[in-house]
């Protein structure tokens, strides 16, 4: 027991004992710790699955990156299909990549692209560029793709060709990731991100909402 986890008890108190103290304050801590060991090895997975072919990714590559054991993998997510099953969809990306207003959501997804790659390691879309080397499930990372991310964007949409407004305006998107994440081009990479953002944001925008984007 950590000599931390029992306040220390005044002469002649009659507080709880040791044993008491851990366990009443002990069971909080440890399901706040499991979530977010789960977090990193979801984190820890996304970014593998974002850079190589699924067949190729083990649990020992995804339990380093993520600080944990690979048994501690097996133990939360049971194998690697099922662990790779919650990473191949992209709800959650979706979510965070759609939330603004229609009118300035060219600047958002942007924005949200960028920050993703520069300060948190993981992109919200680049996931989908190495489908083609995941087999069969590179099939089920397409449909998801489609439905949570391009279908998602183009019910947004007005006017006319909304579908192929919202896979141009995704497109986008991926060539940015692309040129950033993979091809770690040297002046996009040494550039402000507000800069970037002031530069890129308006093409995007142009698709979402044509003849307002400025």
């Amino acid at each position: 027991m950590s000599a931390v986890s029992t306040p220390p008890t005044a002469p002649g108190s009659t507080g709880p004992t040791p044993s008491a103290s851990s366990a009443s304050s002990g069971s909080t801590p440890v399901r706040r710790d499991a979530e977010a060991t789960k977090a990193a090895i979801l984190k820890a997975a996304r970014h593998l699955l974002a850079r190589h072919a699924h067949a190729d990714i083990t649990l020992k590559a995804v339990a380093e990156r993520a600080g944990v054991s690979a048994p501690l993998i097996l133990k939360y997510f049971g194998n690697k299909d099922t662990l790779f099953a919650r990473v191949m969809s992209f709800e959650a990306d979706a979510d965070a990549l759609l939330d603004a207003p229609l009118d300035g959501l060219g600047r958002h997804m942007v924005r949200h692209v960028l920050v993703s790659q520069t300060r948190q390691g993981a992109d919200p879309l680049l996931r989908i560029v190495f489908a083609p080397l995941h087999g069969e499930q590179g099939d089920i990372l397409r449909a998801h793709f489609r439905t949570q991310v391009t279908a998602r964007l183009t019910a947004r949409l007005d006017g006319p060709d909304a579908g192929l407004r919202a896979e141009l305006a995704v497109a986008g998107l991926l060539g940015l990731g692309v040129m950033f994440g993979i091809a770690r081009s040297t002046h996009v990479r040494a550039a402000a991100l507000e800069d970037i953002v002031d530069r890129y944001a308006p093409a995007v925008q142009a698709h979402l909402t044509p003849g307002d984007a400025g």
